[in-house]
């Protein structure tokens, strides 16, 4: 994909989750993300240039009905229709910020298999990160951020759909085989025309991952943050390896159940 820290219909640049045993899972993620010469990830969780990408809070009252997934945040034109859409589809909407005025400023919502997302506006220019000097993408592969976004379900096709009304997001078909055959998996594309997230059938190489967003998040040393996982307490759910024989993606689930991927910077 293309820089994340941009403006765009479509685009996710943050995430969060509430969590128990906050403290436990805090120190756990400190540990897995800040791996290699150069981490991409600082201990308090902020990215290495002090950017809050990724959000770990406590489960306190407030979110006690929050599910026990990572949330990406994604940026849509009007946040009060994107939120009254997917009701409309069969989803749910589980907190809804407003303004003194009545006026939406972000929404949780739950798509009908149960994947929990965030909606908020579009980031304003003035809140992203400056340019760097070697360009969007060396940026990008240098400090810590949400590389892909993915969700594996049974109904693929009308969660593609959904997920094109509420967030505008377009399609394009990922050609995909396995055992019993050819299939097409789904690139969702973001306003400026870049893909930034994938709705997965449930077989080939994604049978058996649970229903919710996967953020992938780029370490310094995969093998390294890996052994971090299963020392901390979590677990690794399956490993994808790239032509070179070398690992590609991890799945992972942390010490309280929560799934993400890792994946090499």
């Amino acid at each position: 994909m293309s820089t994340p820290f941009v403006s765009r219909v479509g685009g996710t640049m943050s995430a969060d989750i509430a969590v128990p045993e906050h403290e436990r899972v805090v120190a756990f993620y400190s540990r897995v993300l800040t791996t290699g010469e150069a981490p991409l990830w600082r201990e308090d969780l902020m990215n290495n240039r002090g950017m809050p990408v990724i959000g770990l809070g406590a489960r306190v009252p407030e979110y006690a009905d929050l599910p026990l997934q990572w949330m990406p945040h994604i940026q849509v034109t009007d946040v009060a229709t994107s939120a009254a859409r997917a009701v409309e589809l069969g989803g749910r909407e589980l907190m809804h910020g407003k303004d003194d005025d009545g006026a939406s400023q972000w929404a949780v919502l739950l798509d009908p298999n149960g994947a929990a997302f965030g909606i908020i506006p579009l980031v304003p220019a003035d809140a992203l990160p400056p340019a760097e000097e070697g360009g969007a993408s060396e940026a990008a592969a240098s400090a810590g951020h949400i590389a892909w976004l993915d969700l594996t379900v049974t109904g693929a096709q009308a969660t593609r759909d959904f997920y094109r009304e509420v967030l505008g997001w377009t399609v394009e078909d990922a050609a995909m085989e396995d055992a019993a055959g050819s299939y097409a998996d789904y690139a969702m594309v973001a306003g400026d025309g870049n893909a930034v997230a994938g709705v997965c059938h449930a077989r080939g190489p994604n049978a058996g991952l649970p229903p919710v967003w996967m953020l992938y998040l780029p370490v310094g040393d995969l093998g390294e943050s890996l052994r971090r996982v299963s020392e901390g307490g979590g677990e690794v759910i399956r490993t994808t390896s790239g032509k070179d024989g070398e690992i590609a993606c991890a799945f992972v689930r942390d010490p309280v159940g929560a799934c993400l991927a890792l994946v090499p910077a």
